[in-house]
């Protein structure tokens, strides 16, 4: 059985636009066509590829067809700017989705994409989502590469280690002194925390390394990494931070620790095995990056 690749492009189209109308703006044809060819693809390969609903979605035996066709197209720009011969297609920004924790989406991990984009024609389609998921983004096709807290390659993916993003527990003085988590650390099952979202099990994790119940701890939900941490530094609530959001306030005291062990998550970075140039100058930015900041 062979997938028509014209077939394979027009599904990521639609995937990636969310509505057929919006993929055939984008393919300069009618949006029946589009239709056409998506119910084509799925009479040729006797599967429903796409949950049709507003944003249409790929379904679990359309993901492996999505991601063919984006790694087709990455290949294709790869191909044509080493070529040369169609100057306008070679130097048109390459769209990278590529998934990254929130912490160091707020920390390392931009400056690294900055120093990309002035070698390279590139855009980047940036999804944020907890270090323990972002691997699921890759085996969906969704992103071309991931900074993941997951050691084990994924199918067709490369991995390499990025170091250690080191956790330390902090709240503010006036924080400790009302709820006397300094002198009794079973305080802190009492005391509200902050959780990035409710995936978010770093808070939990501390507690349970320090024998304390996390299911009754009040939680405050502050889903960005600089407000996470202005909630901390308000003294909404204690939480986990990186070095880079709290060393100069432990220092001068506008911080203090909490106790008990630091949480360490090693991060690594994986992405499509392609062979693709763009995506290695991707890969080998941020590990110069992470091995100056992690």
């Amino acid at each position: 059985m062979e997938i028509p690749l014209d077939l394979a492009r027009t599904l990521a189209a639609v995937v990636d636009a969310g509505t057929f109308e919006a993929a055939a703006a984008d393919l300069s044809i009618t949006p029946s066509a589009v239709s056409q060819r998506v119910k084509q693809l799925e009479q040729r390969l006797g599967r429903v590829l796409v949950v049709r609903a507003k944003p249409v979605r790929a379904t679990e035996a359309g993901e492996p067809i999505v991601r063919l066709a984006r790694q087709l197209a990455l290949l294709e720009r790869d191909a044509l700017a080493a070529f040369g011969g169609d100057s306008e297609a070679s130097d048109r920004p390459a769209v990278v989705p590529l998934a990254v924790n929130a912490d160091s989406l707020a920390t390392w991990f931009l400056p690294a994409l900055a120093g990309v984009e002035r070698r390279h024609p590139v855009v980047f389609d940036l999804h944020r989502d907890d270090q323990d998921f972002t691997a699921g983004l890759l085996e969906s096709g969704t992103v071309m590469g991931a900074v993941t807290s997951r050691a084990e390659p994924v199918a067709g993916c490369l991995v390499r280690p990025l170091g250690v993003m080191r956790y330390t527990a902090v709240a503010t003085p006036d924080y400790v002194a009302r709820w006397g988590v300094g002198a009794d650390g079973a305080a802190l099952a009492r005391a509200p925390r902050v959780d990035l979202d409710r995936r978010d099990d770093l808070q939990a994790q501390y507690l349970h390394a320090r024998a304390i119940d996390a299911a009754g701890s009040p939680r405050h939900f502050v889903p960005a990494s600089n407000d996470f941490a202005a909630a901390v530094k308000l003294g909404l609530g204690w939480g986990l931070l990186p070095g880079f959001q709290s060393d100069a306030e432990l220092a001068d005291g506008s911080l203090v620790a909490l106790g008990g062990p630091p949480i360490d998550v090693p991060l690594y970075w994986q992405q499509w095995n392609l062979g693709s140039p763009l995506l290695d100058a991707v890969a080998e930015a941020l590990a110069v990056e992470a091995a100056q900041r992690l």
